[in-house]
This record gives C-alpha cells, structure tokens and sequence, in this order.
C-alpha cells in the first residue's frame, strides 16, 4: 500500500526532503529537527497504514555533519510522541562535497503486526487539512495530530490510517480504487491540493466505530460518503 515495500514479514517505507532547512539557498528555511520531524511523521505513518511497527531506522543527510544530531533530534520527538520505542538509528552524511541547499532522507523498516482490512467495507472520513511549505508553518492547528491517530489504533476506535501526500485526496483515492466507494464533491478543501508531509490522512473505520469517530478526532474531521 501507498510507497511501501513488503519483503516477506518486512514492511519498507522511506520519505526524503530537498531544500527545506537552514542553508542560505533553502526554499523553506526551517530548523533541520523540523524538517526531520515531518518526514518521520510520514515514514511511521506509512508503516502504520501497512499494518507494521518500525524496528530499524536508516537516515541519509546530504546537507552537513552538524545537521545529523539535529535530525536525529526530530526523529527521537515523533517516537517520544507516540510512545513507540526509537528504532535503531543508522546512516551516512555526504561529506565528500559541499552543499548549497539541504537534503534529508529516511527509511524504516517494519515488522508486519496483521493483515490489511478490506478497504472497501470500511467507511472513510479525512482528518486534518491539506498543507504544504509556508502554509503548513503557519496552519499546524490544522494538521492531523499523529498522537491521537496512533492512540485510536492502540485501542481499537479506528482500523485503518492511510496518509495522504504530495498529489492530494483525489489521487489517493483512485490509486487505492476507492474513487468509486466515496465521494469528494463536497469536501470543505481542494481535493487535488498537496498534503505535503501528510498532514491530512484517509482515516478507515468499521460501522461499530462510526459513533464515536468524532469524539476521538475532534477537529478537521470529514466524512466522505
């Protein structure tokens, strides 16, 4: 499901962000534990959303050597968020050249817990709002809140989390073949809009779990029907 590789038990998901930073030329400038919070964010959602739990963690840093324990700084906030134990960490930082702008890279591999539900029985709302660069600095009430999502999987009130990215809901829903299950017409939000580090997702759940999806996710919740 979505960029993730499955190798026997092993589930693979990577994500990577280019000139996002703190280097003069950046397009985005923020702080390097920044940047590396929001691609971990979407690397452990994807594992979440192929039913698996992130056991080693491999980083590529192409921007400097002072910027690893930043990034790694990141890394450990997603994890202490979501009381999940930090994988192991290993990696590589370009050290060869110089670079003008900064570059991050991460890859996690999982161990499968259960198999995929089926998705077409499931009934689909969208949590968060679609928000990328500049926007998403100064929107992040609006994005899905990871802590909640990994608790309402802990206990059962959802079944299924699924992030969106760069090429919106729309997009997501057709690779999924779910276009033809929901609809998008009256979303409040550009369904084709980028999610950017999946700071909307397509949350799942069963017709018993229905009743209290409002209670559990309490802003920027949308059923799709």
């Amino acid at each position: 499901m979505r960029n993730a590789r499955q190798v026997g038990n092993l589930v693979i998901t990577s994500d990577n962000s280019g000139a996002i930073g703190e280097k003069e030329l950046d397009v985005v400038y923020v702080p390097d534990d920044v940047t590396s919070y929001y691609s971990t964010r979407v690397t452990l959602l994807e594992q979440l959303a192929n039913q698996a739990i992130p056991k080693e963690i491999i980083l590529l840093n192409f921007t400097s050597e002072e910027a690893w324990g930043k990034y790694i700084t990141g890394i450990n906030r997603v994890f202490e968020e979501v009381q999940i134990p930090v994988p192991a960490i290993s990696g590589s930082t370009e050290t060869n050249m110089p670079t003008l702008q900064s570059g991050f890279g991460i890859t996690m591999l999982g161990e499968k817990q259960r198999p995929l539900p089926n998705l077409s029985e499931l009934h689909w709302f969208t949590y968060g709002r679609p928000l990328v660069g500049e926007q998403l600095l100064q929107n992040v009430h609006q994005v899905a809140n990871l802590q909640v999502i990994v608790e309402a999987l802990k206990n059962q009130h959802i079944t299924q989390v699924i992030p969106l990215g760069s090429k919106g809901l729309q997009k997501e829903l057709e690779q999924l073949e779910l276009i033809d299950v929901v609809d998008v017409e009256n979303v409040p939000y550009d369904s084709t809009a980028s999610a950017g580090p999946s700071t909307m997702v397509l949350i799942g759940v069963t017709a018993e779990q229905v009743a209290n999806i409002s209670k559990i996710l309490q802003h920027d919740l949308h059923r799709l029907k």
